[in-house]
């Protein structure tokens, strides 16, 4: 968003403050200025003159010599424009004056090119006539200029006055950050509204007076809104007797100072208004719609639209549009159609200024693959009153300039207006809140010039239409903070009572898988969540396998980022990859991150985010080593049931002899192993590999971190040593469930302490030795009970066919 200072000043009378002082100001109450630019910065001691005699150069065959009088003197100045002529008034830049740039309207140097007195191929020259480009603009914003040659002024320009001045150069023009909801400050009247507040200064908008000859639009043209969801308010008015001609000199340079070309007089009303009341407006030739009739409704699938820049757009169901008595005539809010433009033959015309909800014309924009100047504006929620306000604007200036006549009446469809939202006015609340001593008084000072009314009988401010930014009392707060200064607002301590804090359950959980994953020597990584199909084919996942059901991304980076992850692998792996292909010894990686599994596809409603916790490493450490990992994160979890690890969990990307599920009290959380020799070639990793992946949901709901005291025991403990010849296929996990399950209750501790495998053994098989601990809690323990228990144990290895070892 940018303005000019000059326009500013037509509203805000008196407003005599340097372009810093201005920035600084504005600033600092909240309408941020991102930086300036002074078009006439580089432009010095350049004035008006009139060309009275023209001499061929003696010496050169494409200069001339030409006599121009200043008014106060009369100079000699050698020129090789083609374009000059006795009797023109030009731009004369003086000798020790400056000029933005070259003829030729490229780059402009930093500090321009200072003008000196010389001579040219032996004849003095006093001086330089300039081109627009040398006066540091072009043709766009000065139509009128030649293409080629020296910028000629009105015959009646005053010799010797500033050009500068008469350019409308002598200006500044303001870049503004303006957030999302303040679209007031679209235009140039919300911005000179917050310009008046912070310099108290009046604020005067134009006046605009009733408009309309004695007949009745209504008997012009019908307008019928099929969708008032996504058109709360369309307003229109029909002009006759068009008038196309070039647009006032004032309105000229007020748009180009905005970055606007000046087209004509129709066009440029429907431009200045834009940028004046930040309400985009549109012009249909009346004579091109259709039964005289305009309809709002929404496009149908598949239809073809030709816009004003000659291109077809494909339209579907939830884009809006303007469409007359037959046909479609523009899209709402963003462009116009081909058939209805107004060309200089139009005598009859309909103004158009309408609200459209900006969330329709956001995502209508970017189906369609056009955002203009007007979408940009509608797609922030334009307040439905400026429409009003921008329609009486615009055809007072059809008026004042002469372009055409007014039809009285207006078409006005407004079916749910709003009433004026209020806050209760509370200065007490606001002085606690900012923790200031702003009396009443003050604070009620600064809302009158931003347009804020007040009831005396209920205490409540009304809020204008157009800030739709004030919404309770903390709004308020915010506006006498930022017009009292916040650079006055002294530090204090916050006032009320301190509360502990404390993380969420499920955050606490991966706290303690951050806290033991380090303790272990991990990392912690971040992978994408993004990630290409190519991912399953990689991991060796089979083509039905449930896994490659992915959610696709609409409008992906590229196809390396086309789709959700459903499992956490590929990133670990690829880290993993890249640490191994820079060299890096030992690393040990960990990531806590969401898994992305849809419910249905395609999607009828949102997929299950689980969050799992991911760990891999390369170099020192086995299968092992890993396992021991989990089992201190589940202890610390306070986990303490019965874990098992199944190996036949034949996951394709683990080594098919190196793997296992972790099952805690029969439920799947999780799984280990080693990856894949397969999977780590293609992962360009050169070594042996191990990951384990855990569902934090579920350990989530296992957790438990409630202890129960239990004293010293009283009675002694009684320890026995089994040792046993077992066939390698038998899972110790096995024995230690049998074990348990023929011990009894006074079993209190069952332990491995060796695993032998070897010379005495015979091939095939391995030896097992547990340590047996007994106790019971209310009495010694006597040999019989023992014995029996031993005998049980016993019994059930020998189902097993388990031998012990003699």
């Amino acid at each position: 968003m940018d303005t000019s200072l000059n326009w500013l000043k037509a509203y805000v009378p008196g407003l005599n403050v340097t372009a810093q002082e201005y920035t600084d100001a504005m600033t600092l109450t909240g309408t941020k200025v991102e930086g300036f630019r002074e078009p006439d910065k580089n432009l010095k001691k350049i004035v008006a003159g009139k060309i009275v005699k023209i001499e061929r150069h003696p010496d050169a065959d494409k200069l001339v010599v030409c006599r121009v009088d200043l008014g106060t003197e009369t100079v000699q100045i050698v020129t090789g424009a083609p374009n000059v002529a006795e009797g023109q008034v030009v731009p004369v830049v003086l000798p020790g004056g400056k000029v933005a740039g070259g003829h030729d309207g490229g780059p402009m140097p930093e500090d321009g090119i200072e003008i000196h007195a010389g001579k040219l191929r032996g004849v003095d020259s006093y001086g330089m006539m300039c081109s627009i480009e040398e006066l540091g603009s072009d043709r766009n914003y000065y139509p009128e200029a030649p293409e080629n040659g020296i910028y000629i002024l009105p015959a009646d320009t005053e010799l010797g006055s500033d050009v500068i001045e008469y350019l409308g150069l002598h200006d500044v023009i303001f870049e503004y950050e303006i957030t999302s909801n303040r679209v007031d400050c679209y235009g140039v009247l919300g911005i000179a509204r917050e310009a008046a507040a912070t310099f108290r200064l009046p604020f005067v908008p134009p006046t605009v007076p009733e408009t309309g000859n004695d007949e009745n639009v209504n008997d012009y043209l019908k307008v019928r809104v099929e969708d008032p969801d996504l058109c709360p308010r369309y307003t229109a008015r029909v002009v006759k007797n068009i008038k196309i001609a070039p647009s006032p000199w004032w309105m000229q340079r007020r748009l180009a100072a905005h970055g606007i070309r000046p087209i004509n007089n129709i066009v440029d009303i429907t431009n200045y208004v834009m940028e004046e009341y930040g309400q985009p407006m549109h012009a249909f030739d009346y004579d091109t719609l259709a039964g005289h009739e305009i309809v709002v409704r929404r496009a149908k699938d598949g239809d073809v639209f030709r816009t004003l820049d000659g291109q077809d757009r494909n339209m579907d169901h939830d884009v809006l549009m303007i469409c007359d008595g037959e046909k479609e005539i523009g899209i709402a809010g963003i462009m116009g159609g081909e058939n209805t433009m107004i060309t200089d033959n139009v005598k009859t015309m309909v103004f158009e200024a309408a609200c459209f909800d900006g969330t329709n014309i956001r995502l209508s924009a970017k189906r369609i693959g056009m955002r203009t100047d007007a979408s940009g504006k509608f797609e922030k929620g334009l307040d439905p009153e400026s429409a009003l306000d921008a329609m009486e604007r615009a055809c007072a200036l059809i008026e004042e300039l002469g372009c055409g006549t007014v039809v009285g009446g207006m078409i006005d469809i407004y079916a749910d207006k709003k009433p004026l939202r209020r806050i209760h006015f509370d200065p007490d609340y606001t002085n606690r809140l900012l923790g200031t001593d702003i009396d009443r008084a003050t604070q009620f000072s600064y809302f009158r010039p931003l347009g804020l009314g007040y009831d005396p009988v209920t205490d409540d401010l009304i809020i204008p239409s157009f800030r739709q930014d004030l919404i309770r009392k903390c709004d308020i707060a915010e506006e006498v903070a930022r017009f009292y200064g916040y650079d006055k607002i002294p530090s204090t301590l916050p006032s009320g009572e301190a509360t502990t804090g404390s993380l969420p359950f499920n955050l606490r959980i991966e706290q303690i898988a951050q806290r033991i994953a380090e303790f272990s020597g991990f990392s912690e990584g971040k992978c994408y969540s993004f990630e290409s199909p190519k991912v399953f084919d990689k991991l060796l996942i089979p083509a039905d396998d449930p896994l490659r059901q992915c959610i696709t991304i609409l409008n992906p980076l590229g196809e390396d980022y086309s789709i959700m992850r459903t499992m956490s692998l590929n990133g670990m792996l690829s880290s993993l990859s890249t640490n191994y292909n820079r060299r890096n010894k030992n690393v040990k990686l960990y990531e806590i991150a969401n898994v992305y599994l849809p419910k249905a596809l395609p999607l009828t409603e949102l997929p299950d985010e689980r969050k799992t916790f991911t760990l891999g490493f390369y170099g020192d450490g086995d299968f092992f080593t890993m396992k021991g990992v989990i089992e201190e994160f589940l202890e610390a979890c306070g986990m303490n049931g019965k874990l098992k690890y199944d190996p036949k969990s034949g996951r394709p990307y683990l080594h098919p002899g190196r793997q296992a599920d972790v099952v805690y009290e029969g439920e799947l959380i999780g799984y280990l192993g080693e990856v894949h020799p397969e999977v780590l070639d293609r992962y360009d990793i050169g070594e042996r590999a191990y990951v384990a992946v855990l569902d934090l949901p579920k350990i989530v709901e296992r957790v438990s971190f409630a202890r129960k005291y239990e004293g010293i025991a009283k009675y002694p403990a009684v320890s026995r040593d089994l040792a046993m010849v077992v066939e390698k296929s038998i899972l110790v996990g096995d024995i230690e469930e049998v074990i348990e399950a023929k011990a009894g209750d006074i079993l209190e501790s069952l332990a491995v302490f060796d695993v032998y495998e070897g010379g005495q053994i015979m091939m095939g098989y391995k030896s097992v030795a547990f340590n047996l601990v007994f106790r019971a809690k209310d009495h010694t323990l006597q040999e019989e009970e023992i014995t029996r228990a031993m005998d049980s144990v016993l019994s059930g290895l020998k189902d097993m066919g388990i031998e012990l070892r003699r």
